[in-house]
């Protein structure tokens, strides 16, 4: 499995890489002046990674509902499938953009911001949750060991 998490904004889209071992790293945002530039830029990361899934942060109001932000990413989910058709996983992503920014300085930089960095930060997060999610475990018994 080779999975793009990806963060959407209006401005920046957050990317991030992951596969089997279970990592997922942030990569270069898609930072483009229009929509469309940004999609490609995220068509062009799959196919370069050859990914198998997307990886969608979906942004639930805090009581669990489903608002106006989380339907613009359906939108902007759409539009990403007729360029490229991989499966797409949907993980809540409340607060990690606050949760990513975190690891950035506190002062105000607009330089940062537009670089995308804490928007690729934060589509790390949303990824690390679902591979943390996908880990399925051998079955362990530490004292089989033992009685041999």
């Amino acid at each position: 499995m080779r999975c793009i998490g990806i963060d959407y904004g209006e401005r920046r889209v957050g990317l991030s890489y992951g596969d089997e071992i279970g990592v997922a790293t942030p990569v270069d945002a898609a930072v483009q002046d229009s929509e469309s530039e940004r999609i490609d830029h995220l068509v062009k990361l799959a196919q370069d990674r050859r990914a198998t899934d997307l990886v969608f942060g979906y942004p639930y109001n805090m009581d669990g509902s489903v608002g106006f932000k989380a339907k613009e990413v359906d939108v902007f989910i759409e539009k990403v499938l007729i360029k490229i058709a991989l499966p797409v996983h949907r993980i809540d992503e409340r607060l990690t953009s606050h949760v990513a920014s975190e690891g950035f300085s506190k002062k105000r930089d607009d330089t940062l911001r537009r670089s995308g960095k804490i928007d690729s930060a934060a589509a790390a997060l949303i990824l690390q949750d679902f591979l943390d999610q996908r880990v399925i475990l051998p079955d362990f018994d530490p004292y089989e060991e033992e009685e041999r």
